[in-house]
């Protein structure tokens, strides 16, 4: 059969062959020149830049080392479609080897003809149920037997997800991370470049919302060109919307495209990182700053545009009813949330087992926020591993939550499970 070289705990489905790449950030840009065939990249960790660029590669699948399933590594791969396990067992000596991933947790290496065989058989039943799956969830609305309905909305990072994204059956887009376009730029895209690739992503999207959240750079997602300085717990450091209020040579061109864009879709903005009253206050006279200067100008714009904030910290909860009275809509990041809710490091595989998104407190944080937030009248979503997790998809309906924002191969299995609630 071959070795099976590698056992760990799956981040994305499916099975996928290709030649394996050991990868070291050492490689530097020769790494990715190199791959010109379907390829396994097995590396000891991978920044969330390198996951991306492999992505748009001819990479079929990832085993990582160092990743747990809230990683950025393990978020990429499901948005990408591309089958990746976390596992403790890897090794230079595969490179160049053939091999096999099979996302539930398995890398064989080496496989001979009768292993080969089997999982393509099984990669085609794998892939068939796939297809039939987003087949059936584009005509089929998100509402519950007893007539309950809740929007699934996708989680994208890129202008090129939005095709799958429409093809699975998105409602919308519920967060395009726009981190991850100034990560793969050389240099600061400018507002121009920016308006043109909204604009472009919505005419491809057609109908639904198009929630755009504003630059969440810092801690492990950091481009080179913005210099800025190590810190020894970037996570809790100058990342996300602390940048941007502190640099408006960055926020205002991006508000600017983003309204610009708001012309042509239905485009609501979303701000990450929120801890207070006074930074909302902030951003929304920034915003209306930037409107008095586009009506000046005779720039079209969505006056009346949606304002949003993520709520991933515990100061977040905690006011969340100050805030909804100041803002259009919440997205309950529950990564992050998880994450500082319980002093464990999201992107430790090592604590993956200790990162608990059942929780008791993580749940009754959600459910706070979403009452507060009826009581303003202002709309919830919720992102984030939990929000496709299908065993807490009747409690969230209880709650009264409006929508769930997933990465698009989980929308048509969630779809379906919304359908076959009582």
């Amino acid at each position: 059969m071959g070795m099976i070289a590698a056992r760990g705990a799956s981040l994305n489905e499916g099975i996928r062959f290709g030649r394996i790449f050991y990868y070291s950030e050492e490689m530097g840009h020769a790494a990715f020149d190199a791959i010109k065939e379907p390829t396994i990249v097995v590396a000891i960790d991978l920044t969330p830049r390198d996951t991306l660029r492999f992505g748009r590669l001819n990479v079929v699948g990832l085993v990582v080392k160092n990743a747990g399933p809230s990683s950025h590594t393990a978020i990429l791969s499901r948005t990408m479609g591309l089958p990746a396990l976390s596992s403790e067992d890897v090794s230079a000596q595969w490179h160049g080897m053939p091999g096999i991933i099979d996302g539930r947790g398995e890398l064989i290496v080496d496989p001979d003809e009768p292993a080969r065989l089997g999982y393509a058989l099984r990669a085609d039943e794998f892939d068939a149920r796939q297809r039939e799956l987003a087949s059936v969830s584009r005509g089929l609305s998100a509402v519950t037997k007893s007539g309950k309905s809740i929007l699934i909305y996708a989680n994208i990072n890129a202008a090129s997800d939005v095709e799958n994204a429409v093809a699975n059956g998105a409602a919308g887009i519920g967060n395009f991370k726009t981190e991850f376009m100034f990560m793969e730029a050389s240099e600061l895209p400018g507002e121009e470049e920016q308006f043109q690739v909204y604009k472009s992503m919505a005419s491809r999207l057609g109908k639904g919302k198009f929630v755009i959240r504003t630059l969440d750079i810092g801690a492990d997602k950091t481009p080179s060109y913005l210099h800025l300085e190590p810190e020894e717990n970037p996570a809790l450091g100058y990342r996300a919307i602390r940048i941007s209020l502190d640099r408006l040579d960055i926020f205002v061109p991006q508000i600017r495209a983003i309204l610009r864009a708001s012309a042509f879709a239905d485009v609501a903005i979303m701000y990450p990182m929120i801890v207070s009253v006074d930074e909302v206050i902030r951003i929304k006279e920034i915003v209306g700053k930037v409107m008095e200067d586009l009506t000046g100008e005779g720039v079209p714009f969505n006056r009346d545009i949606e304002q949003g904030i993520m709520i991933e910290t515990p100061a977040a909860v905690l006011i969340s009813d100050d805030l909804a009275t100041l803002v259009d809509f919440f997205s309950i990041g529950t990564n992050d949330l998880t994450q500082y809710m319980l002093a464990i490091d999201r992107t430790n595989a090592k604590l993956a087992d200790r990162y608990g998104p059942y929780h008791p407190a993580i749940l009754h944080s959600i459910k706070l926020v979403v009452e507060n937030a009826r009581n303003a009248g202002t709309w919830v979503s919720i992102s984030g591993e939990l929000a496709a997790d299908e065993a807490l998809t009747s409690t969230f309906l209880e709650y009264g939550v409006d929508a769930l924002t997933v990465s698009p191969s989980k929308i048509p299995q969630l779809k379906v499970a919304v359908s076959n609630i009582d």
